[in-house]
């Protein structure tokens, strides 16, 4: 799920969708109206699932997409080498996803793990 708004309306540590895309937010420049023309911003954010730069620059006027992310909570079925079966646990439903080399010796089986979805993508996410 996405919604549409206008550039000037971003701010740091927010989402927003590049090149389909959901990513944070990291810098934010806008430059002044010129004589003829429209103040314009030049979006910096880093993919929320593939961690790669990208940026895009337009009219502080421009639409751009804004990913809907949500925060769940499952809990750990399985462990098997590098992929974890989760299950939800408001909706009840499972699902594998890879883990994380940094995340091995922190989710053990039968925990409470949280993790974000969006764009019908989903990560764990273990900041706390």
């Amino acid at each position: 799920m996405k919604e549409q708004v206008e550039m000037k309306e971003l701010k740091e540590g927010r989402y927003v969708i590049i090149d389909d895309e959901a990513c944070v937010i990291k810098s934010i420049a806008k430059s002044k109206p010129g004589k003829h023309g429209a103040a314009k911003a030049r979006v910096d954010a880093i993919g929320l699932f593939d961690n790669s730069k990208r940026s895009i620059v337009g009219s502080v006027a421009t639409k751009v997409y804004v990913p809907i992310v949500e925060r769940k909570t499952a809990q750990v079925l399985t462990i098997t080498g590098d992929v974890v079966n989760l299950m939800d646990l408001a909706e009840f439903n499972t699902f594998e996803i890879p883990l994380p080399e940094e995340y091995k010796d922190r989710v053990k089986e039968g925990e409470e793990v949280s993790y974000l979805t969006a764009l019908g993508k989903i990560k764990l996410d273990l900041r706390n």
